[in-house]
């Protein structure tokens, strides 16, 4: 059964057609749904459109801020619930045209010399550079959390692992660092993508900007699109400013990569409090019980961060492969741009929140880690360095290592409770101290150089970051 079409002409557009979409397609087309989410920063854009028109003489002074005003109460009732969206109008755009032209006669003249396409382009940065903004205060709180645990757990040691086998001790905290540099590459991609969307399109027009007399920096210099030193910086290609979605491309992929970081997380501490690692407990508010079985603590919080990260990396996929194929300039297809860095926005901030707060309330078990960390084959590298330190080849030496833990396996003992006589069968350079090996604390002592788990290293590390956090000033709003 067809849809009847509605006997008004689209209100933007409408001036060739002699009917209006069906109602089929204004439900089809609309993103009024999603996008009146850019209202603040269309309104923002408008208000610097309007101060810029009126510098350049197109509107009047009068004009000017009867625009302004009837803007400033939009924002108002769009931010108290009040107003009222019309899928209708299709997007955010034109509900707040509609909304200011009803109030102010002059509103009639507020699209001069610009187009849906700059117009958009511009909200976009604006959201961009704020969610950016957003993003990197909530990592900072992710930060100090990891670098206030580690902190904590300095003295707290455990199996390091490679191929999920064990393979030499570091500490909890050398752990968690490792988490820090992670997060912290993540805080420096936003802070580098927030410089990239510093750059206003808006004067760019549909395609080939305008033969109005506009100033394009003027405009720039009102958004704040500016540099270090408060040079205006616009788009130089006006093709380029509307058709352009790397932006877009560029904050998926830092919240896939974002995203990637939860789920290695997640993996670590999911398996830290399994029955069979046990180094760690999640508290109960981060995690769920089981509708079967009564014993369960399952870290649902910890398995829903991997999910997400697949749906952060769909998001991404999808804007690719959005854009690969189109021509310039602008093509509808480009309206489905927004869902995917909305939903990565929010699920990356859900995100880091959640995360924050399940290692916050995490607790250790030191005595089940000490147990772990006291395997001695934990220091068999450490045999075979003690090996090159007595000149013998490293090569020699690992060969030679790898014998005795073969002998301890043979002889269904620790490594370390072999003979001075049976490892001297293997190689004669093992001396009467070789049992001091098997000390984890000098273990810990002898990797000092920059980058290793050594206390003292660790220490310094941990000093470092909250001297950078500290630092580091984010306006969250």
């Amino acid at each position: 059964m067809s849809e009847k079409k509605t006997k008004t002409a689209q209100a933007t557009w409408g001036g060739r057609f002699n009917e209006g979409p069906s109602a089929l397609m204004l439900r089809f087309s609309e993103s009024v749904s999603f996008d009146k989410r850019l209202a603040p920063f269309d309104i923002s854009g408008s208000k610097a459109h309007a101060r810029m028109l009126a510098h350049v003489g197109l509107l009047t002074v009068r004009e000017r801020d009867a625009i302004i005003s009837g803007l400033d109460i939009i924002l108002r009732e769009i931010n108290s619930g009040k107003f009222v969206w019309d899928t209708t109008l299709e997007d955010v755009h034109m509900n707040i045209e509609h909304a200011l032209r009803k109030r102010v006669p002059a509103a009639a003249k507020l699209h001069t010399a610009r187009s849906r396409n700059d117009q958009v382009a511009t909200d976009m940065r604006l959201f961009f550079k704020h969610a950016a903004t957003q993003l990197q205060a909530a990592l900072k709180k992710l930060l100090y959390v990891l670098v206030t645990l580690a902190d904590a757990t300095r003295h707290v040691c455990i199996p390091g692992y490679t191929h999920l086998q064990r393979a030499q001790p570091v500490s909890v905290a050398h752990h968690l660092l490792a988490y820090a540099e992670m997060f912290g590459r993540d805080f420096a991609r936003f802070e580098a993508f927030a410089c990239n969307a510093n750059v206003c399109p808006l004067g760019s027009g549909a395609i080939a900007g305008t033969t109005l007399p506009i100033d394009r920096e003027f405009v720039a210099v009102e958004l704040g699109f500016v540099d270090a030193k408060g040079h205006p910086q616009v788009t130089p290609n006006s093709m380029d400013a509307v058709a352009d979605r790397d932006l877009f491309i560029e904050f998926a992929s830092a919240c896939a990569l974002c995203g990637v970081h939860f789920s290695r997380v997640a993996e670590d501490l999911i398996l830290w409090s399994s029955a069979e690692f046990g180094f760690a407990t999640m508290a109960d508010n981060f995690t769920t019980g089981s509708s079967l079985m009564p014993q369960k603590k399952n870290p649902d919080a910890l398995e829903l961060l991997r999910g997400k990260s697949a749906r952060l990396q769909g998001n991404l996929h999808t804007l690719l492969t959005l854009t690969k194929g189109l021509p310039l300039t602008y093509n509808r297809d480009l309206q489905e741009d927004k869902p995917p860095v909305f939903d990565s926005l929010d699920t990356t901030l859900l995100c880091i929140e959640i995360l924050s707060e399940t290692l916050a309330s995490m607790k250790l078990n030191p005595e089940r880690c000490s147990q772990a960390v006291s395997d001695p084959l934990l220091l068999a590298t450490d045999l075979a360095d003690y090996l090159v330190r007595r000149g013998v080849p490293f090569r020699d030496a690992h060969h030679a290592v790898g014998a005795v833990v073969a002998l301890a396996e043979k002889a269904k003992k620790p490594i370390s409770q072999l003979s001075l006589e049976e490892v001297r069968t293997i190689h004669i350079a093992f001396g009467e101290d070789w049992h001091k090996v098997f000390d984890l604390q000098r273990a810990f002592r002898a990797r000092e150089c920059t980058g290793m788990p050594g206390p003292k290293q660790v220490l310094v590390q941990i000093r470092k970051w909250r001297k950078t956090l500290g630092k580091i000033s984010v306006n969250s709003q």
